[in-house]
């Protein structure tokens, strides 16, 4: 007669990842039968608040979906309401976008690996805990977190929840001098950056070669930030319009969260993903400092997405230093706004991975209708899986503290924001 047990552990609400969740576990003869993925942070119906908001509203509320990475959900905003319009923006404003996107990806990345991952990798709790050990390097990620910062803030006003972006472009234009004096910090920095990238690869990253579908932005002539081709390393080529035909969201019973798949399977978006289909388009500097630390991309690896946040800090580094080199004042920051009856889509890479908008404007110029799909919602289906093949690879027939901790860090590898994709960790185990 087989015999049954539960056991339930209790973990702090924020275990190193935002927002609350439960993973259950079902295990029978060393083997795991079911496994569930539970997020029940309530629903926060941005979508809905939305709507009946003149369009200037816009950029200001969806910043609020997320403390880490407001500015993403602000650029695919804006850049689908400009779609609506038909208007098009000056190759300052372009280049400011792509600069206050750097901001983002520098401080929400540095926050990652400094705060979150390295920790799991090198056996402590905390960052705290790490600091102890590691000074060095704790110190090292919050100056360049608070570098990223310092871009969000020269644009935006503010680092959090920044309020410079608008439909069309941008409330202010930095002065010059601001911009010279932040170009010649992040100057100072490169150094950082180059050993980060050397020091995430030399993390013990566990071996764990697994399948799955890479899913980014593709551009032509950049590397992917706010705009570009949704495409896949298994032929996908799509304008963000057409996002809909090929991916679909779906309720399941055990989550708030919605899944994403796409043609009908989970997928991976991220900085993995991006480095995956897109290393070619890095600054050489990046990728000849990648390839001398012996870790290849394409990589089959989850564990070393932290190595590939650490090359996009380093590309960003590179990129704000360019653009902030070659600013000059424009004769205006934004271009004038025609609110009209419409529809549009864009898809931007969030540190996260890819942001999808969709809004319907009324002949009112105000918001009908809106969509918005995080990258955390479409990687829900991915950590399912990849939460099955990574416990299985380690053996299931581990106890239960044991599981609990391998399966918190392979969550927080994804750098889940669980309230962002409910439009950590309690552990269930049934052994049987």
């Amino acid at each position: 007669m087989s015999e049954s047990r539960t056991v339930r552990i209790e973990v702090p609400v924020l275990a190193r990842v935002e927002g609350e969740g439960a993973l259950d576990l079902t295990i029978t003869g060393g083997r795991i039968e079911d496994l569930r993925l539970r997020i029940f942070e309530p629903p926060r119906f941005f979508e809905k608040l939305l709507e009946g908001r003149a369009c200037a509203e816009v950029p200001d509320i969806v910043a609020r979906i997320c403390g880490i990475c407001p500015v993403a959900y602000q650029m695919s905003a804006v850049h689908a309401l400009e779609r609506a319009f038909g208007v098009t923006v000056t190759p300052w404003i372009r280049a400011m976008r792509r600069l206050i996107y750097c901001g983002e990806w520098i401080e929400s990345h540095a926050l990652h690996i400094h705060l979150l991952a390295a920790p799991d990798f090198h056996g402590y709790d905390s960052a705290i805990a790490m600091a102890r050990d590691y000074p060095d390097e704790v110190r090292r990620g919050l100056r360049l977190q608070g570098l990223g910062n310092e871009i969000i803030r020269l644009l935006g006003g503010r680092s959090v929840h920044p309020v410079g972006v608008r439909v069309g472009g941008f409330h202010h234009a930095p002065a010059l001098a601001a911009a010279q004096s932040l170009a010649a910090k992040l100057e100072a920095a490169l150094p950082d950056a180059r050993e980060l990238l050397r020091w995430t690869a030399r993390f013990p990253l566990p071996a764990d070669e697994q399948a799955f579908t890479c899913v980014a932005l593709r551009h032509p002539d950049e590397y992917p930030m706010a705009a570009g081709r949704i495409v896949s390393d298994g032929g996908l080529d799509i304008d963000a319009d057409s996002y809909e035909s090929r991916f679909r969201e779906l309720h399941v019973p055990h989550s708030t969260a919605l899944h994403a798949q796409l043609d009908g399977e989970p997928y991976l978006v991220g900085p993995l993903a991006r480095v995956n289909l897109c290393a070619a388009q890095l600054p050489r500097e990046v990728r000849d400092t990648l390839a001398s630390t012996g870790i290849h991309f394409p990589s089959r690896n989850m564990f070393h997405s932290v190595v590939a946040r650490a090359a996009e800090i380093h590309h960003a580094l590179l990129e704000a230093i360019r653009l902030l080199k070659a600013y000059t004042l424009p004769d205006s920051p934004f271009v004038p706004i025609e609110p009209r009856a419409g529809e549009g889509a864009w898809a931007t890479e969030a540190p996260r991975g890819l942001l999808w908008h969709r809004y319907r404007v009324g002949e009112d110029g105000r918001v009908a209708w809106a969509r918005i799909v995080p990258p955390t919602s479409q990687n829900q289906a991915r950590i399912e899986q990849d939460l099955r093949a990574s416990i299985e690879r380690i053996g299931a027939q581990h106890d239960d503290a044991h599981l609990r901790r391998h399966a918190e860090m392979v969550i927080r590898n994804y750098d889940p924001c669980i309230s962002c994709a409910t439009h950590f960790l309690r552990l269930n185990v049934t052994r049987v």
